[in-house]
């Protein structure tokens, strides 16, 4: 018999930690098979990694020739005749540049070139001495061309999917080192390519397709693609290549790197020169992108209006790469970055190249996702083992160690390494355990039940209790969404008259008072949220539905003014009790939906309610002090209450709220509304409200004033008194057709 007690403890303890490897083994199945969301998450974690440590600017060779808004300005508009292209290429070469690399396609025969001006004026039967005059001259597309052969050039083109433009011949020859490479989604039929002139006039041909992550971001720049199976390089690989002017590049696969991984064709690096590159297994660098350097960028018109003088063309590009592209409004692509926004696709280029030469590169080496899963798997394992023995407390400290440390490491790695190791997994894997062996532990049947009673049993009436218990079902823990009527009630001049009173007569008053007002609304079936010094806040319909909330609030407010009067009477004839004078109370009902639920902190939990619908309960309560009546209510619950007697009282925008609210006051059941005395006050007050909103001050005022004596028999004095204050001031001052009648309240 002894041991029995330490089995079932076991036992508890075993299912807890099963439970835990079960939700390990998920999150290991789930890291392996890949999840998008989850993996984008990570790569928003390398974002802000760059974000907060950017690659540090190095001067690596790399400049960039802008055509921009302001050389359109000074030059004219784009396309230009090839002339000005070829003139542009001539003084970067002259300057020494080592490679000029454009990113622009000339996909298409340069229309201003003579021959085609000529075709035009024949066409359209123009001057035989002017068209034979252009005859003579030479094309704008040879003219480049020429100026190509003379230059170190690399020409751009788009690689597609549509199968047209033919096959790309490219430049470079590659070498592989390994089973044919796999470039993975980079993967093409089509291309739109250069002029056949232009092409083959050209060193260099790259593309510079630039596909995004799915969520639009450009983390990767692919080095090479495949086009029908012909490897292709990029714009930036071809840039380099042409400046080392050598002839291939060498390809590594994996089964010729020493890494394990794949079939053997995913690629590891490339090799160009003295250069070798790492990459992603389909051939992409991993970007590491510095803050924004204006240096690494010149103007075009700087260059063709010759602001810049020989000298300076020599020390800006000499022996530089200079890639070419445009920046201008209506002809640049914006790409997406970690870094920008919106950033020129040949600055990404550019970047990629300076990564080249500076060998600035993020890694993720073929390790790092091994080392990922099973950081998942021993500190999984851990956390599971643990936190049955450990409870929630010591357990969330570990958590949190294991968690920092992932997260501490992952950064570390990036800035001195610049290896990128992704937490993500990990982290979620952990926090899953905990919060998942912890709830388990939490919320079982006997706890649920001991909580329940802990929580309710002195705001609600026994009998409310005991069904709570008995079918705890019928309770939800947690917040919810309820539609609910909510009651403010505070005693009018508590200040006032506390001061007759010493603080241990407070205390005994307050308990005389409190005690018959909560009696009177536990049995009308509400829940006693809190007392907030002299004031009650109670509401209906919750925990347990109450489909006559709207009523039972009503007649528990018009139960507790009731009982007050009495009480009043009772203490004027008593001696010995502690009772400051005449009492009065005014209450604020409301009906809408609430958010009720255990509300507070770690350390203490109360079953409480918020939204709109408490807020404005609280802001009506406080307008009766002004209207001087005993209840006031809000339109929501009007229209659930139409056997009351109730009438109108004032369109009102309380204080913390835009919306103005009409507010009612409850005056009585549904006997007083059955009475033919109240019938005609009732119908009488509407049509002094009514002549008062439209502005016919003369009515409303006679109406005020036949109704007030009537009014002073309903607790509605102060209100026709106030009226016809009101009444006289905008007589006095018509406040205009724009007038909407919503009385602006200044007071809580």
């Amino acid at each position: 018999m002894a041991g029995r007690p330490s089995l079932k403890y076991l036992r508890t303890k075993g299912g807890l930690i099963l439970l835990g490897l079960a939700v390990l083994a998920v999150m290991l199945v789930l890291q392996m098979v890949g999840v998008p969301a989850i993996d984008r998450a990570g790569s928003l974690l390398f974002d802000s990694y760059q974000r907060a440590k950017p690659r540090a600017y190095q001067d690596a060779g790399v400049r960039i020739v802008d055509i921009d808004d302001e050389t359109l300005r000074r030059l004219g508009q784009w396309p230009w005749p090839r002339t000005d292209v070829a003139d542009l290429t001539r003084r970067l070469t002259e300057a020494g540049a080592a490679t000029v690399a454009f990113d622009i396609v000339f996909s298409e025969p340069d229309r201003t070139s003579p021959t085609r001006l000529a075709e035009r004026m024949k066409r359209q039967g123009g001057n035989e001495a002017a068209i034979a005059a252009l005859d003579t001259l030479p094309d704008n597309d040879a003219v480049l061309a020429d100026t190509f052969r003379n230059s170190n050039v690399a020409l751009a083109f788009f690689l597609t999917d549509d199968k047209q433009g033919g096959q790309v011949e490219p430049k470079m020859g590659f070498a592989v080192a390994g089973s044919p490479p796999s470039t993975g989604k980079a993967t093409y039929t089509g291309a739109i390519q250069p002029l056949p002139a232009l092409r083959d006039a050209a060193a260099g041909l790259g593309f510079v397709s630039l596909p995004p992550d799915s969520d639009g971001i450009v983390r990767k720049a692919p080095l090479i693609s495949t086009q029908n199976g012909q490897l292709l390089p990029s714009l930036s690989l071809e840039a380099l290549r042409t400046a080392y002017r050598t002839q291939s590049v060498i390809v590594k696969s994996s089964d010729a790197s020493g890494e394990f991984s794949g079939d053997g064709s995913n690629v590891v690096s490339l090799k160009v020169g003295d250069s070798e590159v790492p990459t992603t297994k389909s051939g992409q660098l991993v970007m590491y992108f510095t803050a924004p350097h204006p240096e690494r960028i010149v103007p075009a018109w700087k260059i063709l209006t010759g602001q810049m003088s020989p000298a300076e063309m020599q020390r800006n590009f000499e022996g530089q790469v200079v890639f070419i592209g445009t920046s201008a409004q209506g002809l640049y692509d914006l790409k997406s970055t970690p870094i920008a926004q919106t950033e020129l696709g040949v600055v990404v280029h550019a970047q990629a190249l300076e990564q080249i030469i500076t060998k600035s590169f993020l890694r993720q080496p073929d390790w790092a996702q091994g080392a990922e899963r099973a950081a998942l798997l021993v500190l999984g394992l851990i956390m599971a083992f643990s936190l049955p023995w450990l409870g929630a407390t010591r357990g969330a400290i570990l958590g949190l160690v294991m968690v920092g440390g992932m997260a501490g490491g992952s950064w570390l790695a990036f800035s001195r390494e610049q290896i990128l190791l992704d937490p993500t997994w990990p982290v979620l894997g952990l926090t899953l355990v905990y919060v998942i062996e912890t709830a388990l532990t939490y919320y079982r049947e006997e706890r649920q039940r001991a909580y329940i009673h802990q929580a309710f049993d002195r705001y609600l009436s026994p009998e409310m209790v005991k069904r709570i218990v008995d079918d705890p079902g019928s309770l939800k823990l947690g917040g919810e969404e309820r539609e609910m009527t909510v009651l403010f009630c505070d005693i009018r001049g508590f200040s006032r008259l506390s001061e007759k009173l010493t603080p241990q007569e407070i205390i005994q008053f307050l308990i005389a008072f409190l005690t018959p007002m909560c009696d009177i609304l536990l049995a009308r079936k509400a829940t006693i949220d809190k007392f907030i010094g002299d004031a009650v806040l109670a509401f209906w319909n919750a925990p347990l539905d109450d489909p006559d909330q709207y009523a039972n609030a009503a007649r528990g407010a018009l139960g507790m003014t009731r009982r007050l009067r009495e009480i009043n009477v009772e203490m004027r004839d008593q001696s010995g009790g502690v009772w400051p004078g005449e009492v009065s109370i005014g209450i604020g009902l409301n009906a809408g939906p609430c958010c009720v639920g255990n509300m507070g902190s770690a350390q203490r939990l109360n079953y409480s309610l918020i939204g709109d619908t408490v807020n404005l309960a609280s802001r009506i309560e406080g307008m009766t002090k002004y209207y001087g009546l005993q209840i006031a209510i809000g339109e929501d619950l009007r229209r659930h209450l139409p056997q009351f007697a109730i009438v109108a009282l004032d369109h009102v925008r309380v204080v913390g709220r835009d919306a103005p609210e009409e507010i009612f006051a409850l005056l009585g059941d549904e006997s007083l509304e059955q009475e033919p005395a109240f019938r005609d006050f009732a119908l009488r007050h509407q049509a002094m409200l009514d002549a008062y909103r439209a502005q016919d001050w003369a009515k409303a005022d006679a109406l005020a004033e036949a109704g007030q004596a009537a009014a002073t028999g309903y607790g509605l004095r102060k209100f026709y008194l106030l009226m016809r204050e009101r009444v006289a001031h905008f007589a006095a001052n018509p406040p205009g057709e724009a007038w909407d009648g919503v009385f602006s309240a200044t007071e809580k």
